[in-house]
């Protein structure tokens, strides 16, 4: 490995180029593939990503700061760069300026920190001034850098420069920041210096070496600050070294009318339609844009404003695309009309555009299948299945902003991150409503249905973390005034408080009153060329988890192909069969139990009726009564009375028996087979109602594949006394209707004993379906009920890299799993093989699956999709 840690780009040198993410970070490595291009990027240098880690184990050690080997590379590039710009850093003639910007190898937009004009003094300020012929430019680029060192370097908090630069806007009758004259740009740096010196004790530095070492450190800091890790966790990024530290020699967009900055998109990243999208500012320099500080312009305005350089970067857009062969997300800077390019990436997207892009690039012939398969992240589909607006229903449009990220949403107003965490937490729908979002309100963004701003614009931070979380966003409604003091919300005819609803739909950017009705997502084509080549690639099965026909109609819609879990127990809890089970409860001799369970026989069987009709031909795999007997008995005094009257038995009576199956640890207790072997009668009617069932829909034409599914299985014995059990009345039904048709009996694998003596089960087993739900409650030791309460703080101290119920534990529950797999399939080869538990939507875990061998996953019906192309990329990968 090279001990090197400095890596220069643009002029005659580059050091390095887009295959280095990991070491260069994607913001260097692609400035240095840029540079490669023969495309105009401003020369700089790149500090690696190794450095970041040395940095922070420093940090933990003493004060932290950067070795001094690497500030002596440092040294090296900067006279590098000095030369190729015929510059220098603190000159007061010919004055060099920089900005420090992070960049770590996966993109996130807006997390750390980035400081622009590095290098301004007193002295160097009269430098930029001669030079640029405007003292007005040279004060503006200034106290934009006494804010952002102040803020980002020393931590000040942006908050006082603000109220600094507003109170000499009001006071000189200026509405926007480039109404200010050069006196008004005088009075506005003599501020800020006065805020720098009266909250840090000492001037601003006039050093610019010092400058940049603070800032160096800075950025290396912002990797480890609480908005950078909750992002991280949020998009799930892990195994990262840190960030790198790009040193750029600066390019202004405020030097007047020929001159300006923007953020555009090689494609809509909202829709994925092939059309060039952004946004630019005249006479800023870029975080007003990003920052969402004044509203800017269409892209294509710059076409008008300045036709020459709009037509450079439509070239350079393209050649970047075609490059990079993906949609890409541009940062650019035009100085006294010369265009710059800052950054390339690769945009973030909604799930309808990373849809329609990889479906039109395929078409294109810009990437292949395999390739337009890893463009989709399997969970982004969630988005897609999420619903719209109803357009019949009414709507009372407050006013319409930018529509910054789709989506239909209603939710109770709040105004800050911390309060849209608190109350999500509870469990309450929330929109957040803020002038403008910060990196800060990451977790409030997260916990939030959707966002509201006034300000900012299609590619404000607000926009981009938005897409990039899959939330609905509207940007920009200058119509909204918010009084946080107050809490209000108000619009010209309305004024609403904290907790009032509104609806946003971002698609459209309106913002309504109250809750609108929504309607089920309007499915598109790239959608079915997108599943179709999923199911083309993909060795795993998908099936649904669907207790009645409604949900098993939608999943086959989604693409299921079959059932892999119909809990039986969901059917029980109806109004018109609760009645029948408690007295089949509450029974005292088999033969009432009996009796009670005859009553309940007609509605299991219609239940199956209507799933095998729904699912015609393809399996149904049916678990037997699951959970304890308890749970279906009331737990209120005023209930049982009104079950005793009903049953005509006495209180005393539903008293005792309540007593009587009540348990310390009913999870563990007695449920699943364990009921069968007490009760047999109970699995007796439900294969009864199975096979009457099959028989009913036979008849009719339909193709019948029952799975009859025993849970809580450890001992093959249990297994064994079902199986028989099971087989006598199922036998014996098929036989008195003239039917013969083929159904396996197989077991849940959800009690570690039972993946630990698979061998032996498997010779009674027809299939596994894996429970893993309770299979890591049972391997972990864990209560699905309370480990929420301390899986968090696993996750945060790094104990867990996951929660386990979510992420399936490979190093753990995956070992059993793929021990029973080998052990069952080494006693019986032609095993059938899947997974029932909540992991079998989740694309990680299904990877995991595919791996170990099984046949199918099954999950919600919403899910399926996700299952198809998390499949798909396993089978690539």
């Amino acid at each position: 490995m090279s001990k090197r840690s400095v890596y220069f780009f643009g002029g005659e040198q580059t050091d390095g180029d887009a295959s280095q993410k990991e070491l260069l970070g994607g913001k260097g490595a692609n400035l240095a593939e840029m540079a490669r291009l023969g495309l105009p990027v401003p020369p700089g240098f790149t500090i690696a990503t190794t450095v970041c880690s040395r940095f922070h184990e420093a940090l933990h050690e003493a004060d932290g700061a950067v070795p001094d080997d690497v500030l002596s590379e440092v040294d090296q590039n900067l006279a590098l760069l000095e030369r190729s710009m015929g510059l220098r850093l603190g000159d007061a003639q010919a004055p060099l300026f920089v900005s420090v910007r992070s960049g770590a190898a996966v993109s996130m937009p807006g997390m750390m920190d980035t400081v622009l004009n590095l290098g301004l003094t007193d002295k160097t300020l009269e430098g930029l001034a001669a030079s640029s012929k405007s003292r007005r430019f040279a004060l503006d680029a200034y106290r934009r850098l006494i804010n952002m060192f102040g803020d980002v370097v020393m931590g000040l908090g942006h908050g006082r420069f603000e109220e600094a630069l507003s109170a000499v806007k009001n006071k000189t009758g200026a509405r926007e920041d480039t109404d200010l004259d050069e006196a008004g740009m005088e009075q506005v740096v003599a501020r800020y210096k006065a805020i720098y010196e009266s909250e840090l004790g000492h001037p601003f530095p006039q050093d610019p070496r010092q400058q940049l070492t603070k800032a160096i450190e800075a950025v290396f800091r912002s990797w480890d600050t609480p908005r950078a890790r909750r992002y991280r966790e949020i998009e799930g990024i892990t195994g990262l070294r840190g960030t790198a530290v790009n040193v750029q020699a600066m390019v202004f967009g405020n030097l007047g009318e020929t001159s300006g900055t923007g953020v555009c998109f090689t494609r809509d990243p909202s829709t994925g339609e092939n059309v060039f999208y952004g946004e630019y500012l005249v006479n800023a320099q870029g975080e007003d844009v990003v920052a969402g500080i004044r509203t800017p312009e269409h892209i294509s305005r710059l076409e008008q404003d300045m036709p020459l350089v709009y037509k450079e970067l439509i070239g350079i857009k393209d050649k970047l695309e075609r490059h990079y062969r993906d949609m890409q997300d541009l940062e650019f800077t035009v100085q006294e009309g010369h265009l710059f390019m800052l950054q390339t990436r690769a945009g973030k997207r909604t799930a309808a555009a990373a849809v329609r892009t990889a479906m039109e690039m395929l078409a294109e012939g810009l990437i292949d299948e395999k390739e337009a398969l890893q463009r989709v992240e399997p969970n982004q589909l969630d988005q897609l299945l999420h619903p719209t607006f109803d357009p019949a229903a009414a709507r009372h449009v407050l006013a319409t902003g930018l529509p910054a990220s789709p989506g239909a949403v209603s939710g109770q107003i709040v105004f800050t991150a911390d309060e849209a965490e608190e109350w999500a937490g509870r469990g309450v729908e929330v929109v957040l409503v803020r002038r403008e979002t910060s990196p800060e309100d990451i977790g409030g963004m997260h916990a939030a249905k959707g966002i509201l701003t006034t300000l900012g614009g299609m590619t404000s931070h607000a926009a981009v973390v938005a897409r990039g979380m899959g939330k609905c966003c509207v940007a920009g409604c200058a119509a909204a005034q918010i009084d946080a003091k107050a809490k209000t919300l108000s619009f010209s005819r309305n004024e609403l408080n904290e907790g009032d609803w509104i609806s946003l739909d971002g698609s459209t950017g309106e913002v309504m009153l109250d809750r609108v009705p929504t309607r089920a997502p309007q499915l598109g084509e790239e959608f079915e060329q997108l599943m179709a080549l999923a199911d083309k690639y993909r060795r795993l099965g998908v099936r649904t988890n669907a207790d009645n026909p409604k949900d098993a109609k939608n999943a086959r819609e989604f693409g299921a192909e079959g059932i892999g879990l119909c809990r039986t127990e969901h059917m029980f809890f109806e109004e018109d069969r609760i009645a029948h089970v408690r007295e089949m409860i509450l029974a005292e001799t088999e033969d009432t139990r009996r009796a009670a369970l005859d009553k309940l026989l007609p509605s299991q069987r219609e239940d199956f009726s209507g799933i095998f009709e729904a699912m015609d031909g393809l399996p149904v795999t049916i678990r037997l009564l699951d959970p304890p007997l308890h749970e279906f008995l009331p737990h209120e005094t005023e209930r049982r009375k009104e079950l005793a009257e009903s049953l005509g038995v006495s209180l005393e009576h539903v008293e005792r028996r309540c007593r009587e199956l009540e348990e310390f640890n009913p999870m563990l207790g007695h449920r699943g087979c364990r009921l069968a072997v007490t009760y047999p009668e109970i699995i007796e009617m439900q294969g009864r109602a199975i096979a009457e069932a099959a028989c009913d829909a036979a008849e009719k034409g339909i193709a019948v594949r029952p799975e009859v599914m025993v849970p809580l299985v450890g001992l093959k014995a249990e297994l064994d006394y079902c199986e028989q059990r099971l087989r006598a009345i199922m036998d014996t039904t098929f036989q008195s209707r003239g039917q013969k048709i083929s159904y396996l009996v197989g077991t849940m694998i959800e009690v570690p004993r039972a993946a630990l003596r698979a061998g032996d089960i498997a010779k009674t087993a027809e299939f596994f379906s894996f429970g893993t739900n309770d299979l890591t409650q049972m391997t972990f030791g864990f209560s699905r009920d309370d480990a929420g309460g301390f899986l968090v703080e696993y996750q945060e101290k790094h104990v867990l890299p996951e929660d386990p119920f979510q992420v399936l534990d490979r190093d753990g529950v995956g070992r059993l799993v793929e021990l029973a797999c080998q052990e069952g399939r080494a006693a019986r080869p032609d095993l059938k093989l899947g997974i029932c538990g909540e992991h079998g939507g989740e694309p990680k875990s299904v990877a995991f699956c595919h791996d170990a061998g099984l046949d199918y996953v099954s999950c919600s019906p919403f899910r399926v999709p996700i299952a198809r192309l998390a499949a798909a990329r396993a089978a690539i990968r």
